[in-house]
């Protein structure tokens, strides 16, 4: 569903990204482990189409969308959760999720979103700049789901966020998965949270993809050494 091949990037003459290639297939939840700085971020804008890259190609269901601007990209089907959640925080949250409407025919939210999120219905008349941080996080999932996108990007979803609060993300990220077969792709540090969501987990360090393990024979040990300062 995901195919991205040799991405080069670079900011000015400094390259970010060294080659990266790797796949997420239909229905697969994929995690992209690694410390900050690492180049998670920077892959996530690249895949989104907000930083540009040198050289490479990325596809979706088939279609190569590498030189597209960031709404054709929403378009072919990628849904985009940046990091430090970017809702609009003067808007309500029914505002906020109607903003992923811009292009549907019908201006309804689908009550599915409540479903998965019932904090966002308790406070839909609510200013998202007064929700908490883990409210926030779900309100930008919320958003991005509202585009019906074939493949989910969430960068570091859990980034300041309290743990209860990760766990009842996680389970949404499962739900959402086995109701919509959605392909989902995750930047993130915390691995606990990543063996909840993902079947694979790939670590990147320098600009490039130096591990990738499925869940089931991961060997946690070294992924966490990959992690830690």
């Amino acid at each position: 569903m995901l195919n991205v091949t040799d991405l080069v990037v670079s900011y000015g003459q400094s390259q970010a990204l060294h080659g990266i290639s790797f796949t997420a297939n239909a229905n697969e939840t994929v995690a992209i482990m690694g410390r900050n700085g690492m180049g998670k971020t920077t892959l996530f804008k690249s895949l989104i189409g907000v930083l540009p890259s040198r050289s490479g190609r990325i596809e979706v269901d088939g279609a190569d969308v590498s030189g597209q601007e960031s709404y054709l990209r929403v378009a072919r089907g990628i849904g985009y959760v940046p990091q430090g959640r970017m809702i609009f925080p003067t808007l309500t949250v029914e505002e906020n999720l109607k903003t992923g409407l811009e292009n549907a025919k019908s201006k309804d939210i689908p009550e599915d979103i409540y479903a998965l999120f019932p904090v966002l219905f308790d406070m839909r008349s609510r200013k998202g700049g007064n929700l908490s941080g883990g409210q926030q996080q779900q309100l930008a999932i919320g958003r991005a789901l509202l585009t019906n996108p074939k493949v989910l990007l969430l960068d570091e979803p859990t980034e300041g966020i309290q743990p209860s609060i990760i766990k009842d993300i996680a389970k949404a990220l499962n739900e959402i998965r086995k109701l919509r077969n959605i392909t989902i792709v995750v930047s993130e540090q915390v691995l606990s949270f990543a063996l909840d969501v993902a079947d694979r987990l790939f670590v990147i360090e320098g600009g490039r993809l130096v591990h990738e393990t499925p869940r089931a024979g991961i060997d946690a040990e070294r992924v966490k050494q990959y992690l830690s300062v």
